[in-house]
């Protein structure tokens, strides 16, 4: 890893984050950190930043941004801390997997972090759980229902959803579960369990709405630090509705703070 002035970050993945990520990173718009080029599983046509080579990227980058989905964090994760190159995930969603998050714990010496992604308050939730544990978490999702089909949902839970005239509850179970069966919608559910160590703690509700113009996301929790109640609004990105407009500027703030930590 160079120690240069300057924190070198490669950006996985080219779609509706990674492309905000890598522009804003090639414009200088981060105090302290510079695009070295993006990561992709195939090379693409008239892209103004350099594609580079994991064998490149790896040697010259100081930081890998995944904005790829939960398959390619999967992938490459434990390469990519294992090199020494430190590691900023959107997708936690993987790490409801045990078996994939004891590897990638056990990976280094590059470090893991995450980002708050398209919620907020998990400083205080995770204040609350450390100071006398959460009881329960209720972290309940609403969104356009042709947003929310999935590649295993049957024909009639489709149709269902594409002709819903008002609220479906899509799902209710635990966190692990919501951030495997719908990896770009739920991921939030997954952040929270991060945040609060526990996965058995947090339900995920997740709810198809017609009138969702926005994202909406509702955290309740309890323990006995006290009971939190956060409601979150995002706009829909306008290059892939099923994730929120916000969550390339999160993984840049989470790239600004890093680069100023590195300093």
């Amino acid at each position: 890893m160079a120690t240069g002035s300057m924190y070198r970050v490669g950006v996985l993945g080219h779609g509706a984050i990674g492309s905000v990520v890598a522009e804003q990173l090639a414009a200088g718009t981060v105090h302290g950190a510079q695009l070295e080029g993006v990561i992709l599983r195939r090379p693409q046509a008239g892209l103004e930043h350099e594609q580079l080579s994991w064998e490149a990227a790896l040697e010259r980058c100081d930081l890998v941004v995944e904005c790829a989905g939960q398959q390619a964090l999967r992938e490459n994760a434990v390469c990519i801390l294992a090199s020494g190159v430190d590691l900023l995930a959107s997708s936690m969603g993987a790490l409801a997997d045990p078996e994939f998050a004891a590897q990638v714990q056990a990976a280094g010496p590059g470090r893991l972090s995450s980002t708050a992604g398209a919620i907020g308050g998990l400083d205080l939730l995770g204040a609350a759980a450390r100071m006398g544990g959460i009881d329960q978490v209720l972290v309940t999702t609403r969104k356009l229902p042709a947003i929310l089909v999935q590649p295993w949902m049957d024909a009639q839970l489709r149709g269902e959803l594409e002709q819903a005239a008002g609220p479906v509850e899509v799902f209710r179970g635990p966190a692990a579960a919501a951030a495997q069966d719908f990896p770009k919608s739920l991921n939030v559910a997954a952040a929270v369990a991060l945040a609060v160590g526990d996965w058995d703690a947090v339900t995920a509700r997740l709810i198809a709405d017609p009138e969702a113009g926005l994202t909406e996301h509702r955290i309740e929790a309890r323990g006995p630090a006290g009971e939190y109640s956060f409601s979150i609004k995002n706009h829909p990105s306008p290059r892939n509705p099923r994730t929120s407009g916000i969550v390339p500027w999160a993984l840049l703030h989470s790239i600004r703070q890093a680069a100023a930590a590195r300093r």
